[in-house]
């Protein structure tokens, strides 16, 4: 059954009201910190203040003046900001409170509301193993309440993944540098691998790439419930299984660590940023540690 226009403004305004709220305070500040603007421009000049750094002193106006005066600079700050988001039908799967899709919803959101916050510009792109969706980054709230409106309920055409075809497109559309998350659970079929890896090394020279690893806790551990069959969501492949066998549920969970442990090798080789996010944890903590993290290595 369709969703109805009222439940999808109640989801939208709810998702707002939370995500709003955890970007606002130290958390749009630590956004800030975290991704500086292009360049600074000269603004003025000023008389020197107890504290001020002495390399900005304007000798030329401190010696007609006979008193200490400091240049000062603004930072260049207008930036934007990329959604790419993975609506391939694996994130349909949720074995808590919230699906994979939901949570990286929710972790957009938070991300676009600290953009704003900044006066950031914010743009989304929805894809499956096609381009399903396109919004040019603009300012506003009315904006982002579209993104989020379309993160939860965009109805794809395509059911699989090729994320390095998003990125190819990305990179056509976006020719300016662009502070761009990657969100997905990068579940991807391993004749796409090599082209994945070529687009990834290529959109981390043009844009500031971060890969946002979203995975939930069943997907590398089986209960013990007799036979079951479990079906992937993007191909229907279809293979049977005894989670009575510890040895079956041991190997289930070893394949999949594995998978997990070496995509995150992966983005470590190729210089990129990488944060694993689970339907189960909260989310907020992670990625203030990120930015707190990289404000650091910045100074």
């Amino acid at each position: 059954m369709d969703t109805s226009i009222s439940e999808i403004l109640k989801k939208v305004r709810q998702v707002e009201i939370r995500t709003n709220r955890l970007s606002g305070g130290a958390f749009a500040g630590a956004y800030h910190s975290a991704f500086k603007g292009q360049g600074i421009d000269f603004a003025e000049v000023r008389e020197y203040q107890h504290g001020d750094d002495v390399r900005a002193i304007d000798w030329n106006v401190t010696a007609k003046m006979d008193r200490p005066f400091i240049k000062v600079f603004h930072e260049e700050r207008e930036l934007t900001l990329m959604l790419l988001v993975d609506i391939s039908a694996s994130g349909w799967f949720g074995s808590s409170s919230k699906t994979k899709r939901e949570l990286i919803a929710e972790i957009s959101s938070v991300l676009a509301y600290s953009a704003t916050r900044n006066n950031d510009k914010v743009g989304l792109l929805l894809f499956t193993d096609q381009i399903e969706h396109f919004v040019p980054p603009k300012k506003g709230r009315q904006h982002i309440l579209r993104i989020i409106r379309d993160l939860l309920f965009f109805k794809p055409k395509s059911k699989g993944t090729d994320i390095a075809a998003a990125l190819e497109y990305f990179n056509r559309m976006q020719k300016r540098q662009a502070i761009t998350f990657l969100l997905s659970d990068f579940m991807l079929p391993s004749e796409q691998e090599k082209h994945f890896q070529k687009w990834l090394s290529i959109s981390k020279v043009h844009h500031d790439l971060i890969c946002m690893h979203v995975h939930d806790p069943r997907e590398s551990t089986l209960p013990d419930i007799g036979n079951i069959t479990l079906e992937d969501a993007e191909t229907g492949e279809q293979i049977a299984l005894n989670t009575r066998s510890q040895k079956a549920r041991l190997a289930y969970a070893r394949e999949n660590i594995k998978r997990m442990e070496n995509r995150r090798r992966q983005f470590q080789k190729l210089g990129i940023a990488t944060l694993q996010f689970s339907t189960e944890k909260p989310y907020i903590n992670i990625l203030r540690k990120f930015f707190e993290t990289r404000t650091r290595k910045r100074k």
